[in-house]
């Protein structure tokens, strides 16, 4: 899918390469060995979007006024094979309203579609086409570095992406070929990959990679080591600093909002993260909803809920 600049309701959205051009920017920037950060590349060392300007506080009743919500999935919608209590009713609720809905998740593993048909399968109907970092992953190589020798550290499906935009997929024992390091969850990581991106990294290829998030929520608060992970062991070692696809960097923000017809204070950014939904939402100009079954301080988001009911109540959609 490529991504060209268009315009219908909401702000143009720049080429991918606009997307992040901003004053200070430092991605895939190399940093000395003795000067890596002990905690490793973590979103501030990748330089995510600035949240300079957060939009004005607004009362939790200005919720019904929206027109389009943007929903995180893993962690907020579902928890690995289980939607989140009241999440089906709320989003179909919506979608009778006659109120916009997008998905938005860092998934690394996946295109929209097999989120959008797990979503299906969850019971959530109707779903409109959910957006991941791999919708954009393969223009963004070619965008920054043109076509490339791409070692690859994830999934069979972030490798198709990247071969699909034009690149070479470099193997992990040819790794002083590589000129662009992509790193995604990786459930056969060995320590020969690891070392193979690293090494590469050291040598002088970029990193690019879907998302830093540290975990991958699963059923009853247990969890996966998440994208980020991998991301810093292979930064730590070399030190670099990687380029973030997805969440909060801009531009998947962007195209949902473009999808819905909305500018950024007409839709609202519903996830469990404040680092990748809720600084990124802000970002762009967006309303923030945090979904937080625990509870979190108030001013962690525009609007804290604790279930998908409340949200509902709060968007004047409940029954």
């Amino acid at each position: 899918m490529r991504w060209r600049p268009r315009s219908r309701g909401c702000s143009t959205i720049p080429t991918l390469a606009g997307a992040w051009a901003r004053p200070g920017a430092a991605a895939s920037r190399r940093t000395s060995p003795g000067r890596a950060s002990p905690s490793g590349p973590s979103a501030s060392t990748a330089t995510p979007s600035p949240i300079s300007r957060s939009p004005p506080a607004i009362s939790a009743r200005l919720l019904d006024r929206l027109r389009g919500f943007v929903f995180d999935l893993d962690g907020c919608v579902w928890q690995g094979e289980r939607l989140n209590p009241g999440a089906a009713r709320t989003l179909t609720a919506l979608h009778r309203a006659g109120r916009g809905v997008a998905y938005l998740t860092n998934n690394s593993r996946a295109r929209g579609a097999e989120m959008s048909a797990k979503l299906r399968r969850l019971g959530v109907t109707p779903v409109e086409p959910a957006l991941t970092p791999l919708e954009i992953f393969g223009d963004v190589v070619t965008e920054r570095w043109g076509a490339s020798r791409v070692l690859v550290i994830g999934a069979p499906e972030l490798a198709a992406v990247v071969a699909a935009a034009g690149h070479t997929i470099v193997d992990v024992k040819a790794w002083r070929d590589a000129t662009v390091v992509a790193v995604g969850n990786d459930f056969d990581l060995t320590y020969e990959r690891l070392a193979a991106a690293a090494r590469a990294a050291a040598a002088g290829a970029a990193v690019v990679t879907p998302n830093l998030d540290p975990r991958l929520p699963l059923e009853d608060g247990d969890f996966l080591p998440g994208c980020g992970a991998v991301v810093q062991a292979v930064c730590v070692a070399a030190g670099v600093r990687p380029v973030v696809v997805g969440k909060p960097e801009p531009p998947l923000f962007r195209l949902a909002l473009d999808r819905l017809g909305c500018r950024p204070h007409e839709a609202a950014m519903v996830g469990d993260s404040v680092a990748s939904d809720i600084g990124g939402g802000r970002a762009v100009g967006m309303r923030t909803v945090l979904y937080a079954p625990d509870g979190a301080p108030p001013d962690a988001a525009d609007v804290v809920v604790r279930s998908f009911d409340e949200l509902a109540q709060m968007a004047g959609v409940a029954h």
